[in-house]
């Protein structure tokens, strides 16, 4: 580590954003949200050529948008469902993101075992299906399997009964890393993206709405900004939004939740992804090579309160580790468990009684009386498609310039013509010319001191959670070694933020007590 604890020069990147908050304009279009879909409302309209400003009450992707199963793709579950027209479109978008951002975005292979007489030739015909509804833009054709290719390409899947399989590919991505790319591609159109500030309040004239109150999380100063039109993308809080605007708006929303759980890679060693067809609750369940891990999920359970950070609820950890159990010869056990993240989905309508699983992962875009347009519903593939329908609703809302979406096309911040496998991209340059470039913070990991100061000065990283968490992953795949990594993550930000060692020393503990949260009791 060099210099002393009062560079501040994160602190003076983070002050020039709230100049610009404050000053006196009407923006084109103001969008409450920064995860997947505001983030992606924002490029859309940024690239469109309007002005743009997005907000966040906290740090970017922060809750949904950071704790996906990380894939991008189609949705076997969906063709199942025979909903084919959603399966199309995703697998559209999954060739675009890997076109925009390869640096993020890669091909991924999976292995479906087979136990019964029947499910070769289904899954077969099935994924057969998946391959012909992508076309041209496929990454490469499934391919049935016998049981010595199957065993070669998942190592550790249990053999007694096994038939062989089915392979096909989909796409991996890490989410809070493409959510911040977002907001850099916000900032690169000249638009403005701030974290930690939240939506208090909606201006209202004349019966609609034209302007937000917002508060920065830090200092508590408040700020009105006008708006020719504001966009609602606060995902699982998009009902509370909208009551912003009408105090009796109806429910849209039926949240429900997801676990994940990450062990150990010798579970499942080998670059294929693992799926299972068919769970207890009649989803599927994914086993994932993820940052030297293994990736299991996911669960689908009705959720009425909607936490910042939500724990499992009781009987799902087991459910995924029960299941996986049938599949592996080596079963995974609570104490194998590095870490445990679950996430909120903003899935549309359905009531109390209905399964979650059967509510629509497609988008719903609402206009209010008073002219506040929210997006709702959706999921990490099909972000770009929710932000254009939503811009183009957004339009005559705010009286904007009609011009047609240009983002299908769009590399994202950072992304090279080829990829080596860094999320940096072409920024990856710009690290290496801080300090500490070769200073790994804590043995195990990958991150080093001049990620953590990169964080701190161009990527909106505030605390010690916003760079452990989402800027690296390492909260989310070994919560152990992310707290070794605290400390010294704390003291470089102090540095950068110009804070007193005594603020580091609170970072760390209130790290500590969060990432408790993500390691599971045996």
């Amino acid at each position: 580590m060099t210099g002393a604890a009062k560079s501040g020069l994160a602190e003076r990147a983070r002050q020039a954003l709230l100049v610009r908050l404050s000053e006196p304009r009407v923006w084109d279009v103001v969008v409450i949200g920064g995860g997947a879909t505001g983030l992606g409302c924002a490029v859309d309209a940024a690239a469109r050529g309007y002005a743009v400003l997005v907000v966040d009450a906290e740090d970017f992707a922060k809750g949904t948008s950071s704790r996906a199963t990380k894939l991008i793709h189609g949705g076997v579950r969906y063709l199942a469902q025979g909903n084919l027209p959603l399966v199309r479109e995703a697998l559209a978008e999954r060739a675009r993101l890997l076109e925009n951002a390869p640096h993020l975005v890669h091909p991924l292979r999976f292995v479906v075992p087979a136990y019964r007489l029947h499910d070769k030739p289904m899954l077969a015909a099935g994924l057969g299906l998946y391959d012909l509804l992508a076309g041209r833009r496929g990454i490469a054709r499934s391919k049935v399997l016998n049981v010595d290719d199957t065993l070669a390409a998942l190592a550790t899947v249990k053999r007694e009964g096994l038939r062989g399989g089915i392979a096909y590919w989909d796409a991996q991505f890490d989410d809070a890393r493409l959510a911040l790319t977002l907001a850099r591609t916000v900032c690169d159109f000249g638009g403005l993206a701030v974290n930690y500030c939240a939506a208090t309040g909606l201006a209202i004239e004349g019966g609609k709405v034209c302007g937000v109150d917002l508060r920065d999380a830090e200092t508590g100063q408040a700020y009105r900004v006008g708006a020719k039109v504001v966009i609602n993308a606060s995902g699982v809080w998009a009902d509370s939004v909208r009551r912003l605007a009408r105090a009796d708006a109806h429910d849209m929303l039926s949240p429900s939740q997801g676990v994940h759980l990450v062990v150990g890679r010798e579970f499942l060693p080998g670059e294929n992804a693992l799926l299972v067809p068919h769970t207890d609750d009649g989803r599927v369940l994914f086993m994932i090579p993820w940052q030297g891990k293994v990736l299991l999920g996911t669960t689908d359970s009705p959720r009425s309160d909607l936490p910042l950070e939500p724990r499992p609820l009781p009987g799902e950890i087991d459910f995924i580790l029960e299941t996986a159990a049938r599949y592996l010869e080596r079963p995974p056990s609570r104490a194998d468990v590095c870490a445990v993240f679950v996430g909120l989905r903003p899935l549309i309508g359905g009531g109390a009684d209905s399964p979650t699983r059967q509510l629509s992962r497609e988008h719903l875009v609402d206009v209010s009386a008073e002219g506040l347009v929210s997006v709702t519903g959706g999921k990490w593939t099909t972000y770009r498609v929710m932000a254009e329908d939503a811009i183009d609703a957004a339009q005559p809302v705010g009286g904007l310039p009609p011009r047609s979406a240009a983002t299908a096309r769009l590399r994202l911040h950072g992304a090279p013509e080829k990829s080596d496998g860094d999320v940096y991209g072409l920024d990856r340059k710009e690290v290496l010319r801080l300090p500490g470039a070769e200073n790994v913070v804590a043995e195990g990991l990958t991150l080093t001191e001049a990620e953590v100061r990169y964080a701190a000065r161009a990527e909106f990283a505030r605390t010690v959670e916003d760079v452990l968490a989402r800027r690296h992953r390492a909260l989310f795949f070994d919560a152990a070694a992310a707290v070794r990594a605290a400390p010294a993550v704390a003291a470089i930000l102090a540095e950068e933020r110009g804070k007193a060692p005594d603020w580091a020393a609170a970072e760390v503990d209130r790290f500590r007590v969060l990432a408790a949260q993500y390691q599971v009791e045996p």
